[in-house]
């Protein structure tokens, strides 16, 4: 069983580490712009972190959708950004001040009361786990895909925008049983991102390298990867893209 998840770090406010706020004017308009690029992807579960902007964002997209507009959307609290203790609030270059106190750097600092790199993982793995079991659960409900959602719709949706034919074996690119877009954090999706080629190790196209992980991803940036399930397996990864910022380019 293959599904798909469409993955993208909200556009934020500006420097200020974790802070629950709205978007900025310019956030929305990212958001739209995003919304814009995936109008004909047909998604068939829609996440997003619990945190204002998130939804804002996720709303922002569906609602240019021709299929999806009407999706109930749920939130998850697993997929909120990193907590930053005493930095919540504040400016980036005051965050990086405080590493440089105590003879680190960010990311790997850690501000009083505020999680860890491998805290955030340990949230990104209980998240992914969960999607794996839920697609898994209902592909086993319903025996295949519903007549009304063919696995080729899915495909198609996805080939019209998204380089599947260049980056994908055959062996990713047929029965894909579920599409399920995902919105969250720039800090958060690179821990997961992290844990899907390290820990599972997934496969990169060969357009991309690994050293690419620790780069910032743009607001909005757009990451697609293909997950092959079964039952009682670990789940095989391959990325499509990364960090794709394309639909940003009228903004700029």
């Amino acid at each position: 069983m293959r599904t798909k998840t469409c993955q993208l770090s909200q556009p934020n406010f500006g420097e200020r580490q974790g802070m629950d706020e709205p978007l900025s004017e310019t956030g929305f308009k990212q958001a739209a712009a995003a919304g814009s690029f995936l109008n004909n992807v047909l998604f068939t579960h829609a996440f997003s972190s619990d945190l204002t902007r998130t939804k804002q964002t996720i709303h922002g997209i569906l609602e240019k959708s021709r299929f999806c507009k009407g999706m109930t959307v749920k939130y998850d609290s697993r997929l909120r950004e990193r907590k930053y203790g005493v930095a919540e609030g504040k400016a980036l270059s005051e965050l990086r001040a405080m590493a440089k106190a105590e003879g680190k750097e960010c990311p790997v600092f850690t501000p009083p009361g505020g999680e860890t790199l491998d805290q955030v993982k340990v949230r990104g793995k209980d998240f992914f786990e969960f999607l794996c079991q839920l697609i898994l659960k209902e592909g086993s409900e319903r025996g295949q895909l519903s007549p009304e959602v063919p696995g080729d719709c899915l495909e198609t949706s996805l080939a019209e925008i998204f380089p599947l034919g260049k980056n994908c074996s055959a062996e990713f690119r047929s029965g894909l049983a579920a599409s399920i877009l995902v919105v969250s954090h720039g800090a958060y999706m690179r821990s997961l991102f992290g844990y899907f080629l390290t820990d599972l190790k997934g496969s990169l196209p060969a357009t991309l390298n690994r050293s690419e992980l620790s780069a910032v991803s743009p607001n909005t940036g757009i990451s697609l990867f293909i997950v092959d399930l079964e039952e009682g397996a670990q789940p095989a990864v391959h990325c499509v893209c990364m960090n794709l910022r394309d639909h940003l380019s009228s903004l700029s």
